[in-house]
C-alpha cells in the first residue's frame, strides 16, 4: 500500500508523455524545450529515491 507521500511513477511517466505529446502536436517548434523538460523530470523523478535517503517502493 502507498502512503500518501510516495508517488507511483508507473502513472505519472505516461502521463507526462501524454501531456507532451498533445502540446507537441499543438505546438511544433516547442518539441525541443518539452524533450528537455521530459528527460530532466524523468531523472528527477528517478533518482530521487537516492537523494531522500529511502526506496520509492516498498
Amino acid at each position: 500500500m502507498h502512503s500518501v507521500g510516495t508517488v507511483d511513477i508507473l502513472v505519472i511517466q505516461p502521463l507526462v508523455a501524454l501531456i507532451f505529446g498533445i502540446l507537441i502536436l499543438a505546438i511544433p517548434r516547442a518539441l525541443n524545450y518539452l524533450v528537455a523538460i521530459y528527460l530532466i523530470f524523468i531523472g528527477i523523478v528517478g533518482l530521487w529515491p537516492h537523494f531522500a535517503g529511502h526506496p520509492l517502493f516498498g
